[in-house]
């Protein structure tokens, strides 16, 4: 099973890539936020000195009233090490205890502390769990966020493997970066079969064909979402009708020239058909064919069937529609 990472929708930014977890909010210092997003990919036993230096440029880089924590993580083996810089409100935890550092320039730096079954980052104290239905999970890229939650299944498997228990029901989303999907947060999930049941699988008198494999947007950062239910995408989505009546699951994105409405557009399944509807948005929503070089500007209110390659634009944000292979 892959580690699992829940982000908490929020003005701040959270960021994923490689065994890197990022948090920050620092209003006003772009070139912070960069350096730290570099940082991201930074492994093996140089990553302290990586972070050190970083700490020393944080002043220089405009961030002195700057917030973050940024993470480094190993799970090579099933087990492993985290380096850790934070700073102001930042506060890596694992196993909801704050990691504790030295020291470096204003701020704090870890490093070779032992990884647990979570890892957090965020402001202050990790939450105990995700509240239900705010909660989605990142596989790679750039979002908005109030803190992350990662959920290391290397490490929780090596050290569950020492005393034997009861297993416990587990739960999957339809995808590994979908939003509002399994672990803390138990919104929309679904429950997986137990070893026990698919070996009784065989004496039933009912067999149930594989689902189809559900379509995906892919974002102009390298984000994927899956659609397997109705979405709404937006600056702030939560509030919207369709995600608190239940029936849509929101799609934050992060929109930093102020273009996105909260609720700019949703995407709606029927069956295999999906279709774009624009929510009313101020600067409208727009849509392209794979091989199309103008963009076509959606009437509010009215559903636009989409196709494999289709290209979507909400704001300055670019999507592109992809059906899977059955």
């Amino acid at each position: 099973m892959p580690d699992r990472c829940e982000v908490l929708p929020g003005d701040s930014v959270v960021a994923r890539r490689g065994g890197g977890l990022l948090w920050v909010d620092a209003p006003g210092s772009p070139a912070l936020v960069a350096a730290l997003h570099a940082c991201l990919g930074v492994a093996g036993p140089g990553a302290e000195r990586v972070l050190g230096a970083v700490a020393g440029q944080v002043p220089a880089l405009g961030g002195s009233s700057a917030s973050f924590a940024l993470v480094l993580v190993d799970t090579a083996g099933g087990s492993g090490t985290g380096v850790a810089l934070w700073s102001g409100k930042g506060q890596p935890a694992v196993d909801g205890v704050p990691v504790s550092g030295s020291s470096v320039d204003g701020c704090t730096l870890a490093s070779g502390f032992q990884l647990g079954q979570t890892l957090y980052v965020g402001p202050g104290q990790p939450v105990p769990s995700m509240p239900p239905g705010v909660a989605y999970d990142l596989v790679e890229g750039t979002v908005p966020g109030s803190g992350a939650m990662l959920q290391l299944a290397a490490v929780a498997h090596a050290s569950s493997a020492a005393v034997p228990q009861a297993a416990a029901p587990s739960y999957s989303a339809g995808s590994d970066a979908g939003f509002g999907g399994a672990g803390s947060s138990g919104y929309g999930a679904t429950a997986a079969p137990s070893r026990q049941e698919e070996d009784e699988g065989e004496a039933t008198a009912f067999w149930t064909p594989d689902a189809p494999p559900a379509p995906v947007l892919r974002f102009d950062d390298g984000l994927v979402v899956t659609v397997d239910e109705d979405l709404v995408l937006g600056r702030r989505p939560d509030n919207h009708e369709l995600v608190t009546a239940g029936s849509a699951r929101p799609v934050p994105i992060a929109d930093t020239q102020n273009v996105l409405s909260s609720a700019h557009a949703a995407i709606q399944r029927s069956g295999r058909e999906v279709s774009l509807v624009d929510l009313g948005s101020l600067n409208g929503t727009h849509v392209a064919g794979p091989e199309a070089t103008e963009w076509t500007q959606l009437e509010p209110g009215v559903a636009h069937p989409l196709s494999d390659g289709d290209r979507l634009l909400l704001g300055w944000t670019v999507i592109t529609f992809e059906q899977q292979p059955e």
